[in-house]
C-alpha cells in the first residue's frame, strides 16, 4: 500500500506574511480602482462618444478611490470597531453618493443613497467585527 509522501512546509517569516498581505491588498485596491473608474468614466460619458474629459474623470476617479481604498485598510486595523465600521461605511457611502452625483442625480436623491449605502455597509462590517473579535 502506497504512503503520501510527507509534505515540506517552509517556515514564513511574518514579515514575508505582512508584506504579501500588503501587496494581495494593494492589488485588490489597485483593480477595484480600476472598476469604479470604468464605471465613474462611463457615466460621464452618458452615452455619447468617449472624450478625453471622461477618460481622464475615470482615470482621476480610479486612481483616488484606489489610494483611499488602500490607505483606509492599512488604518482602520488599529482603530476600534465602532470606528473601524464607521470609516468603511462612510467610505462606501461617498464613494457610491459621488457616482449618483456624476450621473446628474439631485444632491438630495446622491445624499440620501449614499446615506443607504454607508448605513448598510456599515451594518455588515460592525456584525463582522463585533462577531469575530
Amino acid at each position: 500500500m502506497a504512503h503520501a509522501a510527507p509534505a515540506f512546509h517552509t517556515r514564513r517569516s511574518r514579515r514575508s506574511r505582512a508584506a504579501s498581505g500588503a501587496a494581495r491588498w494593494a492589488g485588490l485596491a489597485l483593480a477595484m480602482g480600476v472598476v469604479y473608474g470604468l464605471w465613474a468614466g462611463l457615466i460621464r460619458r452618458d452615452g455619447g462618444p468617449l472624450t478625453a474629459g471622461s477618460a481622464l474623470f475615470g482615470v482621476v476617479a480610479g486612481l483616488v478611490f484606489a489610494a483611499l481604498m488602500y490607505a483606509l485598510h492599512r488604518v482602520a486595523p488599529s482603530l476600534p470597531r465602532e470606528l473601524r465600521s464607521m470609516s468603511w461605511a462612510v467610505f462606501a457611502g461617498v464613494s457610491f453618493g459621488f457616482l449618483v452625483s456624476a450621473g446628474g442625480a439631485s444632491v438630495v436623491r446622491s445624499t440620501v443613497l449614499g446615506l443607504l449605502a454607508a448605513a448598510s455597509v456599515f451594518a455588515m462590517t460592525f456584525y463582522r467585527y463585533y462577531t469575530t473579535e
